[in-house]
């Protein structure tokens, strides 16, 4: 989710309920260790007990290649209080695959073994470490070897996104292979990818047989789908919810805006990267997607917001 799940839109996430740990966009890790500032910004959490302000718990992510800098960074942001660390190997992003990081290293089963292996063995034990993968770089038959890598290497929960990296985000996502990797596995084994309603949870959990859910893209377009999936009394956010949670999100930027730590340019790109998932969640999405996009000043997009919000009172 980098990019787009930042510390304010997971405060509204989470405060909707039903989500019981989120993560931090990835904390992309070079060969050097990274200052506590930069942990602070992708995790501001970690200065209130590493939870979100509605009680979420939270986690540092961390993406790279090289074993013992990610072990070094890993421990930097547990001592900063990130209670577990999550290793990315499944961003699909060309940009990231081009720098050895993310779903390319799934090509290597040895390395994340090793890097994994790494990490793990500089926590503390108390300390649990877990991994996100997709089934495969560009063949899924190697899913399972690298989850077995993942596990003999120490990890203690594996999230399987069910594409490989060439699929990208086009569906379907392939749960069947999840099956696979979760009789393989003694340690859980959590689906992800293409889960946007309760219908699709429910072919989720048949196909792969997998109980838990990690959400990414689905919990942008309806902040309100832990819940849905949770409670079936549940009475599902409306368009105007919707619009009122912009509006916070708004809010929130320009808080950040006002202690310099983003600009107008990062405002309106957050603003229309979550209005470009809300297309997916809610049937007046693209019409607002479509006034917005294009403008460059923070006036008219929040004037454009503003207007779509009063129209629905």
């Amino acid at each position: 989710m980098e990019g787009l799940m930042d510390a304010p839109l997971r405060t509204l996430v989470t405060a909707v309920g039903g989500y019981d740990l989120c993560t931090s966009e990835f904390v992309r890790v070079t060969p050097q260790r990274l200052p506590d500032r930069v942990f602070h910004r992708f995790g501001p959490e970690l200065s209130h007990a590493s939870a979100t302000p509605s009680g979420t718990p939270f986690r540092i992510q961390l993406l790279g290649s090289d074993p013992e800098f990610m072990a070094l960074n890993a421990l930097t942001a547990v001592r900063l209080g990130s209670p577990s660390i999550d290793l990315n190997f499944g961003c699909p992003a060309k940009t990231v695959n081009k720098s050895q990081g993310g779903s390319i290293l799934l090509k290597q089963t040895a390395l994340i073994h090793r890097i994994t292996r790494t990490v793990r063995d500089a926590l503390p034990a108390h300390i649990a470490l877990t991994v996100k993968m997709r089934l495969g770089y560009d063949d899924p038959s190697v899913c399972v070897d690298n989850a077995l890598a993942f596990e003999d290497a120490g990890a203690s929960e594996l999230v399987v996104h069910a594409r490989t990296k060439t699929d990208a985000y086009r569906p379907p996502a392939h749960w069947h292979y999840l099956r696979d990797i979760r009789e393989a596995l003694a340690i859980p084994v959590v689906a992800n990818g293409e889960v946007w309603t309760r219908e699709d949870w429910q072919r989720c959990y048949e196909s792969s047989g997998c109980e838990q859910l990690m959400i990414g893209r689905g919990a942008v377009a309806r902040p309100d789908l832990a819940m849905q999936l949770k409670d079936p009394d549940f009475t599902p956010w409306s368009w105007t919810d919707y619009l009122d949670a912009l509006m916070r999100y708004w809010e929130l930027l320009s808080d950040m805006l006002a202690r310099h730590e983003c600009n107008d340019a990062y405002r309106i790109i957050r603003i229309k990267q979550w209005l470009n998932q809300s297309q997916r969640g809610f049937d007046q999405g693209p019409s607002l997607f479509n006034a917005v996009k294009r403008l460059r000043a923070a006036d008219e997009v929040y004037a454009t917001i503003s207007a779509a919000q009063r129209l629905t009172r």
